[in-house]
């Protein structure tokens, strides 16, 4: 039921995608706003109340309806997990920055392609040599495929394998988008406590998904270059989740991608010999996600077997 689940969301999300702005992700940015303006009175327990709120409550009406639904009709529940899927997992709500990048790139237009990365990722990329700009597409498309797709997946997964249908993909993107939205504004918004609760939970929402996204990079690319990135070089590329992530993608590509400014460079023994970013490295990029997706879709599909066999 859930490989179906998610094989019809990842279709209608690539043939209808869904707009920035549509009814349920502007309720949701909605609702944690109110938790925020609402709850953060600067203590790190109200952080962590206000982060349980906002995280908690949508998980539970995900998995509540669900199971509502199920009493009813297991068709109207497989229905509700297709649409809570549908708003929560997909490419096209990333990819169509990622397409306008290369699409300039390959025009030779870095001016245009700068511009449309800044404009993704609210950064200056006005001086950014053609080498750094590709290295920053390469890494922000990575990290957003992992947490807009296999991220949701892992998370869905484990959630529907407990019993509780698509509450982990809302728990998974929540959390996420916290980490994001809860940071320091120019107003001095949100509290320090709020920020630290937001950033702590990630790492340990993320922990688990970040590793599977990485043991499917590396078992599709080159395996052995990715774990031993992975394992030794992790920690020079970002910190956290992210760092594995950066780090298992630069060996299963055979390229080297950027260090967090601040970081040591890597040297050519630290970093396997491999080359620095070009732009077909994009379109090899798309492959490694795309097997991924196929290899995880395959797992799941056996997983789902052997549950309705048991």
């Amino acid at each position: 039921m859930s490989f179906f689940a998610i094989l019809i969301a990842l279709l209608l999300e690539q043939t209808r995608p869904l707009a920035y702005n549509n009814p349920v992700h502007s309720a949701l940015r909605g609702w944690a706003r109110a938790v925020r303006r609402n709850l953060d009175a600067g203590q790190s327990a109200h952080g962590w109340l206000a982060w349980v709120l906002a995280v908690g409550v949508p998980a539970l009406i995900a998995g509540g309806v669900y199971w509502a639904l199920w009493v009813f009709s297991t068709v109207l529940a497989f229905v509700w997990m297709v649409g809570v899927l549908y708003v929560t997992l997909g490419f096209r709500q990333f990819s169509h920055h990622f397409t306008g990048i290369r699409q300039a790139l390959e025009a030779a237009d870095d001016q245009a392609a700068r511009e449309q990365l800044a404009a993704w990722q609210r950064v200056d990329a006005a001086s950014l040599p053609r080498a750094e700009l590709l290295r920053q597409v390469i890494e922000h498309s990575v990290l957003a495929a992992h947490r807009h797709v296999f991220g949701v997946l892992a998370a869905f997964v484990v959630f529907w394998w407990l019993g509780l249908g698509p509450a982990g993909a809302v728990f998974y993107r929540m959390a996420e988008y916290l980490s994001r939205n809860w940071r320091e504004r120019p107003d001095g918004t949100p509290s320090a406590a709020l920020r630290q609760a937001a950033a702590s939970a990630w790492q340990w929402v993320d922990h688990v998904p970040a590793r599977v996204t990485s043991l499917g990079f590396a078992v599709v690319g080159n395996f052995e270059e990715a774990v031993a990135s992975w394992r030794g070089e992790a920690s020079q590329y970002a910190p956290g989740s992210d760092g594995v992530l950066l780090a298992a993608t630069s060996g299963a590509l055979g390229v080297r991608l950027a260090q967090q400014p601040g970081s040591a460079e890597l040297d050519e023994s630290e970093g396997g010999g491999r080359v620095e970013p070009q732009i077909a490295h994009l379109a090899s990029v798309v492959g490694l996600v795309w097997r991924s997706v196929v290899l995880w879709m395959l797992l799941l599909a056996l997983l789902s077997l052997a549950r309705l066999l048991s």
